[in-house]
């Protein structure tokens, strides 16, 4: 029962509204073989609250494990490489014991219709912008895991984001940064016809906007993950920089 204990135990807002049901649906079918329909919470969720950074962490978490399944199941194929990204994201966070009931949870929503928008609706009011960004950052790490995106989970990430508010200019960033031809222009959300001063503007922006402080409150291992995006952005500026020769 390793991932159960945090499903069932510190986790803040996403135990009510929509998530809350479907991860407590899925949690009763393993139970008893589908025949009780376990509800977590009903709870109201109406705004930012002052949950703990555990309550966060864990929401965050539930979160992504209710979106990653939405986003492996969108080309009508669960690959390999996807399930081994996202157990390697549960072994990360909750330990090995965890890996197996996470695994079942997807397995069980992968046959349940999911409602992005309610679930979307539900992180839009409950997680600061930040965390919403870092929450789409994994998923697009999902669906660039078999090295492509396809146009079914292009579509749908596109979507989530729109859901979650966040630009269409900073989705396209976030699932650049995933894919090592990308031009690294796309990455700090320019053209190419950039004076060199829009393109130190467009840096400065990003560095504030994804500066891994931000996500500190859901722990080490999630700021980490921001670090390593921080520094695509880092390393697509200094690319353009050489190109161009700027100071």
């Amino acid at each position: 029962m390793g991932a159960f204990k945090w499903i069932l135990g510190a986790v803040g807002w996403a135990v009510g509204g929509y998530i809350g049901g479907i991860v407590g649906y899925a949690i009763g079918s393993i139970i008893d073989g589908g025949r009780n329909n376990m509800r977590l919470g009903q709870g109201d969720y109406s705004g930012y609250r002052n949950y703990s950074d555990s309550e966060q962490r864990n929401s965050f978490l539930i979160s992504m494990l209710v979106l990653s399944t939405a986003v492996m199941k969108a080309d009508g194929k669960v690959l390999k490489s996807e399930l081994n990204y996202v157990k390697e994201f549960i072994r990360v966070n909750f330990g090995e014991n965890a890996v197996a009931d996470a695994l079942q949870i997807i397995k069980s929503l992968l046959d349940k219709d999911i409602n992005i928008g309610e679930a979307c609706a539900q992180i839009k009011v409950n997680m600061p912008i930040a965390q919403r960004r870092q929450l789409f950052g994994y998923l697009a790490g999902i669906a660039r895991a078999d090295g492509e995106v396809s146009s079914e989970e292009m579509n749908l990430l596109l979507k989530i984001a729109t859901y979650l508010g966040i630009s269409y200019q900073d989705a396209q960033s976030m699932i650049g940064m995933y894919d090592a031809t990308v031009d690294p222009y796309k990455i700090l959300e320019i053209d190419k016809s950039a004076t060199d001063e829009e393109v130190r503007k467009a840096y400065r922006r990003l560095a504030v906007k994804f500066h891994p402080d931000k996500v500190e409150s859901l722990g080490e291992d999630v700021k980490k993950n921001a670090e390593e995006k921080f520094k695509k952005i880092q390393a697509a500026y200094e690319q353009i920089k050489k190109e161009r020769g700027m100071k």
